[in-house]
C-alpha cells in the first residue's frame, strides 16, 4: 500500500507579469501570473553567481478575483500552494506539459505595493483555491 505524499510550495518573489483573469466555461474565475525569484551565492573561488527561476502560478475562485484586483507586475508577494503538472495535446496531436503552482494563499508583502492598489484583505489573502 502506498502512502499519501506531501506537496507544498512556498515562494517569495516578484510578479513577472500582471495577473490575467479569465473564466471557465462554467463561469469559475481563474487568474494566472508568474513569479520570479533570484538565488545568489559565492563560489569557493570567490565568484558571485545568480540564478533566476520563473514560476507559473494559478489561483481559482475568490482568490483568483482578489489576485486580479490587488496584484501588479513587479510587486513582491508570498505564495503558498501545491505543484501541479498540466498536460494537453494540441490540434496537431503534439503533447505538451507545464508545471504550475496552484495557489492556496497569496499575500502581498509590505513596502512593495503600488500606491493605487489596495492590499488583499485577510479573508481574500487566505481564500482557498477551491480545487
Amino acid at each position: 500500500m502506498r502512502g499519501q505524499g506531501f506537496n507544498q510550495v512556498v515562494l517569495v518573489g516578484c510578479l513577472g507579469r500582471a495577473p490575467e483573469m479569465r473564466y471557465t466555461p462554467g463561469g469559475r474565475p481563474v487568474t494566472s501570473f508568474s513569479i520570479v525569484t533570484t538565488h545568489a551565492w559565492v563560489s569557493p573561488a570567490g565568484v558571485r553567481h545568480e540564478e533566476t527561476d520563473w514560476f507559473n502560478v494559478v489561483a481559482w475562485g475568490s482568490l483568483a478575483e482578489a489576485c486580479k484586483e490587488s496584484l501588479a507586475k513587479g510587486q513582491q508577494v508570498f505564495v503558498a500552494g501545491r505543484m501541479k503538472t498540466r498536460r494537453w495535446q494540441d490540434a496537431e496531436q503534439v503533447r505538451h506539459s507545464c508545471a504550475e503552482v496552484v495557489a492556496q494563499n497569496v499575500v502581498p508583502l509590505a513596502g512593495d505595493l503600488p500606491e493605487e492598489e489596495p492590499a488583499l484583505s485577510p479573508a481574500q489573502a487566505n481564500a482557498s483555491s477551491e480545487l
